[in-house]
């Protein structure tokens, strides 16, 4: 990658890592589906110019993956974030989606990988069980379920986008965000009573929060990221954004009082080493075959 392509990647880490510790701010004053809906009122508001109405025959898949992004995994990850009392593992865990992509292309779609990727998903999954026994994560095991549960949704996503054509990054966010917007607000009504009469008494640390995570972590990261989309395979830029779960962490320790035992630290190792060792295959494979920018955000 060029170095000005490097230093997106750097750019857009930053931006990603941050906004555990934003949000985290947030959710210790609000709830998270209701945090969820916020953010993506005001994404979807920013992107409203920018929005086309997609082919008809594309509603049945645009409806299942904003579900599925919009409500599963982020209203699942805000959940994680509030239920954890550390930063460090959940932003290592997301990373768990790479993995479990490729086994269900394979179970859902056919594709196959070989044995080296094979080992690489293992190796991942390994890092989680490890990752699980370190006392820090012990303590809140619902956080860690939560996230792997964020992640199964982010990575079946991916796998239906596939299918998903014609879309810029804008558009889809934006279709995204209003997908979700309701259901949320319903999933907050119901299960999180008394949150939306209580948003009069927010803070300014739950209008930061949702105001990072619409603007900075949505808006410029996934441009930033688009961008770079357009002159480098995905499988280059994914082991530069491995960044975002190493400074996740940092970021936990400096600002959050993380306190990451060798388990959390080894578990993490494996974790990352597999979802690299995948980047690597496909970065061979990309080589050969360009893909598709709808299989890319």
């Amino acid at each position: 990658m060029a170095p000005r392509d490097i230093g997106l990647a750097i750019l857009i880490c930053i931006a990603w890592a941050f906004n555990f510790l934003t949000s985290a701010t947030a959710l210790r004053e609000t709830t998270p589906f209701l945090f969820t809906a916020l953010r993506f009122a005001l994404l979807g508001l920013c992107l409203l110019p920018m929005m086309r109405v997609p082919p008809r025959e594309q509603w049945g898949r645009l409806i299942v993956c904003g579900l599925l992004v919009g409500v599963a995994h982020f209203g699942l990850s805000f959940w994680s974030l509030r239920e954890a009392g550390d930063l460090s593992s959940p932003a290592v865990v997301m990373q768990s989606y790479i993995p479990m992509t490729a086994v269900l292309a394979w179970v859902l779609i056919g594709e196959r990988f070989g044995l080296k990727t094979g080992v690489a998903i293992l190796t991942s999954f390994i890092g989680i069980v490890v990752l699980a026994f370190d006392p820090m994560v012990v303590d809140h095991p619902k956080a860690l379920i939560l996230m792997l549960l964020s992640a199964l949704a982010l990575a079946l996503a991916t796998v239906f986008m596939k299918g998903l054509k014609g879309f810029t990054v804008f558009n889809q966010q934006g279709w995204f965000a209003w997908v979700a917007l309701f259901p949320l607000l319903l999933i907050s009504v119901v299960f999180e009573p008394g949150a939306i009469s209580q948003l009069p008494n927010a803070t300014w640390r739950v209008w930061q929060g949702v105001v990072y995570a619409a603007l900075v972590a949505s808006l410029l990261g996934h441009g930033l990221y688009f961008q770079l989309l357009q002159h480098n395979p995905i499988a280059q830029i994914t082991p530069w954004l491995l960044l975002t779960p190493i400074m996740g962490i940092a970021i936990g320790i400096a600002f959050w009082g993380d306190r990451p035992g060798i388990r959390l630290y080894i578990g993490a190792a494996l974790v990352l080493a597999g979802v690299l060792m995948i980047a690597i295959r496909q970065l061979h494979k990309s080589r050969t075959t360009v893909p598709d920018v709808a299989d890319l955000v």
